[in-house]
């Protein structure tokens, strides 16, 4: 078994998609809207074979306690590979602009993780 997809509810659908795409090279489906609802989603695909669905929605919360609709998720953790490529992406990111939370470290469960912070506040957990 594995997990199909993971979707996450964003500010801005362009700039989350461009950030994937830049950073770590995601592949991008045709968008999909919902006249009805006002629902604007596109799915990511990343080289591994996962992916990611981020969607806005017109009526969207800024808390999980809002309903169906809240903003965001707790984390999401991307592996890039090595030591040096957290340590690389991370040093990249800081310079683009991206508010650095944590890390590069070992945490207690023997991670090496680094963290940032998306333009909506969403956490990204790089690791190895």
């Amino acid at each position: 078994m594995k997990i199909e997809h993971v979707a996450i509810n964003v500010h801005d659908l362009e700039r989350t998609k461009d950030f994937f795409v830049k950073y770590f090279d995601a592949v991008a489906g045709g968008g999909y809207y919902n006249p009805r609802t006002g629902l604007r989603s596109c799915f990511l695909s990343f080289a591994d074979g996962a992916r990611l669905e981020i969607m806005n929605w017109p009526t969207m919360a800024n808390n999980a306690a809002a309903g169906e609709h809240a903003l965001g998720y707790t984390h999401i953790c991307m592996s890039v590979g090595s030591k040096e490529a957290v340590d690389a992406l991370t040093q990249r990111l800081v310079a683009d602009g991206y508010r650095h939370v944590s890390g590069p470290r070992t945490t207690g469960e023997g991670y090496y993780e680094s963290c940032i912070l998306l333009d909506g506040g969403e956490e990204l957990e790089l690791t190895i």
